[in-house]
């Protein structure tokens, strides 16, 4: 027999939590107009404060937008799927990063804007993936990846400094490429990457730079790309706003 559990949520957000759903799987198609506010008091046996309450959270997030004198309509569209394996292999050759590239051929604007260059003792589960002693430090190179202007992901990138040292790496200012180009040119290819994925409270940090609207969770990736003997020559917190987003991964079955 089931065991018994109540969803303490309040009212409008078990709405809002229905009707985002609805929204980003595409059942809600951009420029549909939703039931009228007596219509969803009706379907949910609620309030008209609690409808406004949950319409007004899915405005906050860009989903919803009000017309005057003719109603409330979805906004956004279905999650954007990005598909991590494209971004892998290192740029040509005087050709632009990956994501810039990536993003002209869905007819969307890449951008990159680079926050920090330091180095720093990193985070434990970064440290252990590179394999670096107790309190040893590494490279950081933070940016805020942007789609048609707007914040898409905040990348926080570490380098063993063994490998950054002497290089452009170690400059603030963006690199041709990106880093990857970069490391490929001084021997180090990629040869394949590791994704852990996770739903994640974000933090202040998080919130401000991806603009997030308020209560929304982040989608966390902890990668590791490896290269030549499966040596770890990067390792990146890759952080999205959990619902615009989600990652595509088509792997062969052995």
């Amino acid at each position: 027999m089931a065991r018994s559990f109540e969803d303490k949520r309040s009212a409008h957000q078990k709405i809002a939590a229905t009707l985002r759903r609805q929204i980003t799987r595409g059942d809600l198609a951009p420029g549909t107009r939703l039931p009228s506010t007596p219509a969803l008091m009706e379907q949910y046996s609620v309030a008209g404060t609690t409808v406004q309450k949950a319409l007004l959270m899915l405005k906050d997030e860009d989903l919803l937008i009000g017309q005057p004198g003719k109603g409330v309509f979805v906004k956004g569209s279905t999650q954007q799927a990005i598909s991590p394996a494209v971004y892998m292999p290192p740029a040509a050759a005087g050709e632009p990063y990956r994501w810039i590239t990536e993003a002209a051929k869905r007819s969307q604007h890449g951008s990159t804007n680079l926050l920090d260059v330091t180095t720093v003792v990193p985070p434990h589960e970064v440290a252990t993936a590179l394999g670096l002693e107790e309190g040893e430090r590494a490279l950081l190179r933070k940016q805020v990846l942007l789609l048609d202007d707007e914040p898409t992901e905040l990348t926080c990138s570490y380098y063993p400094l063994a490998l950054a040292e002497g290089t452009a790496m170690m400059d603030f200012r963006r690199i041709r490429g990106g880093t990857p180009a970069l490391l490929n040119e001084l021997g180090y290819p990629p040869r394949a990457f590791v994704d852990e994925v996770s739903s994640e409270i974000p933090t202040e940090e998080e919130v401000v730079t991806l603009e997030l609207p308020k209560d929304m969770p982040v989608m966390l990736t902890l990668r590791v790309v490896y290269s030549d003997d499966d040596r770890p020559i990067e390792v990146s917190l890759l952080t999205k706003a959990a619902h615009k987003y989600r990652l595509r991964y088509r792997l062969p079955v052995t």
